[in-house]
């Protein structure tokens, strides 16, 4: 988040740590429109406080993505798997020659 420290290209609108902190999850997700995002870049760029609350919420959110994956038993996936296979061998039946789903 570096920008050049000419003070023409700074927004004229200053962003409160209040406000800042209350949009640090819309940042992260991308859904601000650039200028809005842009004010918060310059916020957090001034602002250590801020600053270190959006270092947090990066790292939170990447341990929980690389840690918090629940894993699909592999009996279950077999079992999905079967059933997608005799779904797809005819419509409307399955294994048992009656007809899917039960009438």
């Amino acid at each position: 988040m570096d920008h050049d420290d000419d003070l023409s290209m700074q927004p004229k609108v200053d962003v409160n740590c209040s406000e800042a902190v209350h949009v640090l999850y819309h940042f992260l997700d991308g859904e601000l429109t650039p200028e809005r995002r842009l004010l918060i870049e310059y916020h957090l760029d001034a602002c250590h406080p801020c600053l270190e609350a959006f270092e947090f919420e990066v790292e939170l959110r990447e341990l929980i993505k690389h840690r918090c994956r629940e894993q699909v038993p592999d009996d279950l996936r077999l079992r999905i798997k079967d059933l997608l296979a005799s779904e797809a061998s005819g419509p409307g039946t399955n294994d048992g020659g009656g007809t899917f789903p039960p009438a």
